[in-house]
């Protein structure tokens, strides 16, 4: 491991570390960045709420995905930051079209890239895609309280007549759009070379602003490094003080080292929970006590 630099960066710990990343942005790591919540764990493949709140609404949206359900919430702000960095990124290179992996299943990748592609869309006039590419376990659809079933990625890939108008499905009045996953007919890491997949990200960047996916943990297959060929950038999501070290530098040597743009500490909320519980309280005043437990 590169010798580490400390710095300060919205008061969560930042360290870079040498050979990933941009020039001048390497290796960001954002602690917090990936707390869930007041309860603060891992929730991959959790399920919505349900109930008769409209697809992406509060009420039908898991209740971990924070930058929907509680954006004024300390756990919100958490994801606000990790958008100020990729926005900074953005100016230094392209960085429209972003991946979110992990080392393994359960760090919690699919809320992160969730609760990132709100927190993109928030108060601005900018467009933001939101693209399941999890073909093996999809899990957005149930998250944002989508129908399970309705087409998706797998579809456009498999057949050029479905276009990406008919697979993106708008969140209410939100500037979040949802690619679900769709139905994987054939081996998936072949849908995933179709010069297709290159097509549709091609036309999602003329239209979007950004366009987070979620892919599939990098060791279990080889889809996320497949996925990586045709992205900006990816940010992976590791367990704080659970993914084993030895896991997570395997997995960072499946990928090129000029597309990883940090990591992600999912459920480690210590730098700001602890020594400046009276300060965050006073800015956010309804976070609960489950949170400094997280």
């Amino acid at each position: 491991m590169a010798e580490q630099k400390q710095e300060r960066f919205d008061g969560a710990t930042v360290r870079g570390f040498e050979g990933a990343g941009s020039e001048g942005a390497k290796g960001r790591r954002f602690e917090g960045a990936g707390s869930e919540g007041a309860k603060g764990r891992g929730f991959e493949g959790a399920k919505g709420r349900g109930g008769d709140g409209a697809p992406g609404s509060p009420r039908s949206c898991d209740e971990h995905l924070v930058s929907i359900t509680a954006p004024a919430s300390f756990a919100a702000e958490q994801y606000q930051g990790l958008r100020l960095t990729i926005e900074r990124l953005g100016r230094v290179r392209e960085m429209k079209v972003i991946a979110i992996s992990s080392p393994a299943a359960g760090d919690g990748k699919t809320v992160t890239s969730i609760n990132l592609a709100a927190a993109l869309a928030r108060g601005t006039d900018q467009q933001v895609l939101l693209v399941d590419a999890d073909l093996r376990r999809p899990s957005i659809a149930g998250m944002i309280g989508l129908t399970d079933g309705d087409p998706g990625l797998a579809d456009a890939l498999a057949d050029p007549k479905v276009g990406l108008a008919h697979v993106t499905k708008r969140i209410g009045a939100t500037n979040l759009s949802v690619i679900p996953a769709g139905a994987a007919r054939g081996r998936v890491s072949e849908i995933l070379r179709s010069p297709r997949l290159d097509e549709l990200l091609a036309e999602a960047r003329s239209q979007f602003a950004f366009v987070v996916l979620d892919t599939p943990p990098l060791l279990p297959v080889f889809d996320s490094a497949l996925l990586a060929r045709s992205v900006d950038g990816m940010l992976m999501v590791v367990s704080a003080n659970q993914t084993p070290r030895k896991l997570l530098g395997e997995s960072l040597n499946m990928v090129d080292a000029s597309k990883v743009l940090g990591i992600v500490f999912n459920r480690d909320a210590r730098p700001l929970f602890g020594y400046y519980k009276a300060y965050y309280r006073e800015y956010f005043p309804q976070t609960t006590q489950l949170a400094g437990e997280a």
